[in-house]
């Protein structure tokens, strides 16, 4: 795994190019590491093409903020539910929304309030994006090659 990162003012920035899914699924279980013991809720904005990684990145979130959770993509159901950390980890598949209102039908907001939260395809709430936003876009750039941009909130 290839990365550089900074910090610009309060903004953390990273770019990591992964090789595999491992190094993906690493990457996620950083960024956990980075924000379990903050006394803030982070949302965090994930895009990305089909296929290029999203799930796999959230399982290594999860290792470390749900450790032991069973992470799949909550295509069907919206939303998954980890509550094995201290604190609970929602999972979103946007996917299927067109714009940010069909989220307040099922309690989007209280979710942001009661734990870390993330969502692929975030690209669908449009500027609707919650305070504390990290946002991680995952390019194909090869067979098995990523490269990973996280941007965001102070961590």
């Amino acid at each position: 795994m290839t990365y550089h990162s900074k910090i610009i003012g309060y903004i953390y920035s990273m770019v990591i190019i992964s090789h595999n899914a491992e190094e993906t699924e690493a990457l996620g279980a950083r960024l956990g590491e980075s924000i379990q013991n903050s006394d803030k809720l982070f949302f965090i904005a994930m895009y990305g093409d089909l296929g290029a990684g999203k799930t796999v990145f959230v399982r290594g979130l999860a290792s470390v903020l749900s450790p032991g959770s069973r992470v799949k993509s909550p295509t069907y159901t919206l939303v998954n539910e980890y509550r094995k950390g201290s604190r609970p980890l929602f999972h979103f598949d946007l996917y299927r929304i067109s714009d940010s209102d069909e989220l307040d039908g099922f309690g989007f907001e209280e979710y942001l309030k009661n734990g870390n939260c993330i969502a692929e395809w975030s690209e669908n709430l449009g500027d609707d994006i919650p305070e504390n936003t990290i946002f991680v876009k995952i390019e194909k750039i090869g067979e098995s090659d990523r490269r990973i941009t996280v941007d965001g909130a102070e961590i």
